[in-house]
């Protein structure tokens, strides 16, 4: 599946900064990824979620359980408008049920439930439908952030009742009991942690009507903007994507998208990429996906993948993953 969602630094600039003190360079975390240094300082840019995700997976191949020191990290301040929002509502229900509203917002590669359980309601995160390599990585991070989010709206630790993760206990279980101070079950039917309902009716410590009413608004409005944005993103992908063996060019791209090529590329700066970087990106996910099946040499691939010479697009791949596409293969 091609990754069509949108997303902010935040993720990216946690990782770079959790290998900071181990002198590693932030080059080699971006590797692969079409993310530049200088990308870092632009507060209002926006990636996809496949380059946080190939960020990401440099960082497990260096740490399995960075997942869990992410999560740990990812306060409800580093989600702007929408954390202010959360912390200024007037329960822990409201807010909650505030956050599941706009997952986009939220970032988030799952969908969201709360879900009562007699006495207890389990907080899960399913459905998640992106790099199988990374679930493991991801579930930790989701989990780990909604725990961090919920210990931030109530201004002190939410008791947990339980947690259960869908995939077999990790060598590093321990490192799940500091994160998760309960009864921990793996190879469950989902993931997710449980809390005592009555905390649903909590009045929150920082709760304000008028900010509050001001914050949903914002939420709303800059939801209704990304979104947007997604949608019109995902068109160009699934246009490109259709024509990966003849690329049609910005211009030809343009013109499909029934828009000038200066308009065109006035959007996707706004978006943080440019065509060059999507048709990379794309040829990059098909490439892996071509290169997994085992079924087409390698001259073939490039050919499907609109190269004219096979060296051509062993020097992109090499750009874009840090190996060769025979080593990929094996």
């Amino acid at each position: 599946m091609l990754h069509s969602h949108l997303t902010t630094l935040n993720a990216v600039s946690l990782v770079l900064n959790t290998f900071k003190g181990e002198g590693l360079p932030p080059e080699d975390l971006l590797a692969g990824s079409g993310i530049c240094t200088a990308d870092l300082s632009r507060p209002d840019a926006r990636i996809t979620t496949n380059q946080e995700m190939r960020v990401c997976a440099n960082a497990v191949a260096l740490r399995g359980d960075i997942g869990l020191d992410l999560g740990r990290q990812m306060h409800v301040s580093s989600y702007g408008m929408l954390g202010y929002a959360l912390l200024t509502s007037a329960t822990f229900g409201d807010a909650l049920r505030l956050a599941l509203r706009y997952p986009a917002l939220l970032g988030t590669l799952f969908a969201l439930r709360l879900q009562e359980d007699g006495e207890r309601i389990w907080f899960s995160a399913s459905d998640y439908r992106e790099m199988p390599a990374m679930a493991i990585f991801n579930v930790e991070l989701c989990l780990a952030s909604l725990k961090v989010i919920c210990d931030d709206l109530l201004g002190q630790p939410l008791p947990l009742l339980g947690a259960r993760f869908e995939y077999p206990a990790p060598d590093y279980r321990a490192r799940y009991a500091e994160r998760f101070d309960c009864p921990l079950h793996f190879e469950a039917g989902n993931n997710a942690f449980a809390f005592d309902k009555r905390w649903m009716d909590q009045p929150l410590p920082l709760a304000d009507a008028i900010t509050h009413q001001t914050m949903a608004e914002r939420c709303r409005k800059q939801n209704l903007e990304f979104t947007g944005r997604q949608a019109w993103l995902g068109r160009i992908r699934q246009l490109l994507a259709a024509q990966l063996s003849a690329a049609p060019g910005i211009e030809g791209l343009a013109e499909q998208m029934n828009c000038s090529a200066r308009t065109l590329r006035r959007h996707l700066r706004d978006l943080g990429c440019s065509y060059q970087e999507l048709l990379d990106e794309l040829r990059f996910e098909r490439a892996k996906q071509l290169l997994g099946e085992g079924q087409l040499p390698i001259y073939r691939i490039a050919e499907q993948l609109g190269f004219s010479e096979t060296a051509s697009f062993r020097h992109a791949f090499v750009r874009w993953s840090g190996v060769a596409p025979s080593a990929f293969r094996t």
